[in-house]
């Protein structure tokens, strides 16, 4: 049973509490910074460490009148603080706590995401090992092509995975960064110093050149990081959906006992885990696009994106977060059905070894074109008639010209064709 704890864990990261104590975080460890600096007395950050609180309702009070949620925040912290207040935000503008205390929220959100990761690329190796050599139909335009595996299948999602592992790592690294430089980026009233300090204490990089803000691109890439791993999960999920068609079933959703498919055909078993997660994906690449209009801000900064990153990115983060979830559930409990796999392969009548007897033909001394005129004719009667291709082959005179009737057995060999499934799962390092 896959947990779900996560996704309570991850809704806590973008509470609008979690947010102003992130902000909290960044201006006590400023103070702390001051007084390291001689600029704060110890008396005055002691007082500060203690008393520095917020309180929600008292923010949205005083935004009322301010029409500024930042000066809001420090009114109410201020109250509780009393005069040594005025050493609170020394140095700073609203977007040193806002993008630095997003940071810490970003690297929670980030750290929550690795390990749905990781737990998803345990289920697929697992159910990749299981089936390694589970022969199916490898289909291209929907149409029956060579064989393939049904771990071949779950290794390539593995891979693709473990690239979004890596995509998510590097947008951890662009994200988490801070700025405590002041107003234009400046540092015009606050030390360098006091920034490299402060970040270091919170594990935050340092925006190398800002201007009033931590530059969007880096928001931008986490987002289409979010969208593109998405994307991999509706790719996944669509090609679930594809092989749980009644004419195809070859794997198929876990349905629970008790569950129900439709209020009117009581016998419907749909893949609806499937669809929420492909229907969920849309969200993440629309606002992926948000991001991407939020790089470009007028001159050191306008306030365009504030509004849409207050949607976009605690939405997008926990949608993925529960993305994952269901589709780790989902790929652990997936039911296969290798039967109906073997059966399908077996629908063409071999029409799937018509590679290896084209190459073999060639190898014989055939032209490429006269080889691919003998299969092809015979593939053709195979479609039109539904006669066994070996059966037709093993009648043509061109064929039997050149192959004994056991050469024209090996040719329809399926451990031959799938003999390099090892070669590709060590490669994947499964």
């Amino acid at each position: 049973m896959i947990k779900r704890y996560t996704l309570e864990k991850m809704g806590k990261v973008w509470e609008e509490q979690a947010k102003w104590q992130k902000m909290l975080d960044v201006e006590v460890a400023v103070c702390e910074a001051w007084a390291k600096l001689g600029k704060i007395p110890a008396s005055s950050l002691k007082n500060i460490k203690k008393r520095a609180k917020f309180d929600i309702k008292r923010i949205k009070q005083i935004e009322k009148k301010t029409k500024h949620d930042i000066i809001a925040f420090l009114t109410s912290i201020a109250e509780n603080v009393g005069p040594d207040s005025r050493f609170i935000h020394m140095g700073l503008t609203s977007n040193d706590a806002i993008d630095t205390g997003a940071a810490l929220q970003f690297k929670d959100a980030l750290d929550i995401l690795i390990a749905d990761l990781k737990a998803l690329l345990k289920v697929l190796k697992k159910k990749a090992k299981k089936h390694k050599y589970t022969p199916m139909a490898g289909r291209s335009h929907n149409v029956h092509a060579e064989p393939i595996t049904f771990g071949l299948k779950l290794a390539l999602w593995y891979e693709e995975t473990k690239r979004n592992l890596e995509r998510l790592e590097q947008a951890k690294k662009n994200i988490c960064v801070g700025k405590l430089s002041g107003a234009v980026g400046t540092y015009s009233n606050i030390d360098p110093r006091v920034e490299r300090m402060v970040l270091k204490k919170l594990g935050l990089a340092v925006e190398p050149v800002a201007s009033q803000v931590v530059q969007r691109d880096r928001h931008a890439q986490y987002m289409n990081t979010l969208a593109i791993i998405g994307s991999s999960l509706e790719k996944f999920t669509t090609e679930i959906r594809n092989l749980q068609h009644t004419e195809i079933l070859e794997v198929e959703e876990y349905f629970s006992k008790g569950q129900k498919g439709s209020s009117a055909m009581p016998h419907k078993r749909n893949p609806i885990t499937c669809e929420r997660i492909s229907g969920m994906a849309r969200i993440l690449r629309g606002n992926a696009l948000a991001a991407m209009e939020n790089i470009a801000l007028w001159h050191e900064r306008d306030i365009s994106h504030s509004s849409v990153e207050r949607v976009i990115i605690p939405d997008s983060s926990i949608v993925l977060d529960y993305m994952l979830t269901l589709f780790t559930e989902l790929a652990d409990k997936l039911i296969v059905y290798p039967k109906n796999m073997m059966n399908n392969l077996n629908k063409t009548k071999g029409l799937m070894f018509s590679q290896r007897l084209l190459i073999a033909l060639i190898e014989k001394g055939l032209s490429r074109e006269k080889a691919y005129q003998v299969v092809q004719r015979n593939a053709l009667k195979v479609w039109e008639k539904g006669i066994d291709f070996k059966e037709l082959l093993g009648k043509d005179e061109d064929v039997k010209k050149v192959f004994s009737q056991k050469e024209l057995d090996r040719c329809f060999d399926l451990k031959y064709v799938l003999r390099n499934i090892e070669t590709i799962f060590k490669r994947v390092g499964i």
